[in-house]
């Protein structure tokens, strides 16, 4: 094998549904105030005023989800390593017909 990188991209598309924003964004708002947050204290101040003024949950949820959270939906796998991460949250009008039309199936 070559001692050349190898590299793969992973996109995943996941869509959920919020059940309680208030409990969200007080999880998101406890990252931000930990002090491992890599955060000086006018950032913190600005990711949580970011997060109290977000109705969608969306900047609570960017708080919560890390690479490594992702790669533990791989199982068994030690030989891969994160690199760069992008993550991005938007709102969302629900499921699309086709997770729908799955879901249904699944219920069956």
């Amino acid at each position: 094998m070559s001692d050349e990188p190898k590299f793969l991209r992973l996109t995943v598309e996941l869509t959920v549904e919020v059940l309680d924003v208030d409990a969200l964004q007080a999880a998101a708002l406890a990252e931000i105030r930990h002090p491992d947050a890599d955060l000086n204290e006018e950032e913190r101040t600005e990711q949580a005023e970011l997060v109290r003024s977000d109705d969608s949950g969306a900047s609570a949820l960017q708080w919560l989800i890390e690479p490594d959270h992702v790669l533990q939906l791989v199982e068994h796998i030690d030989e891969i390593e994160p690199r760069e991460a992008v993550l991005g949250v938007e709102p969302s009008d629900g499921p699309s017909e086709e997770e729908e039309e799955e879901e249904a199936h699944d219920h069956v």
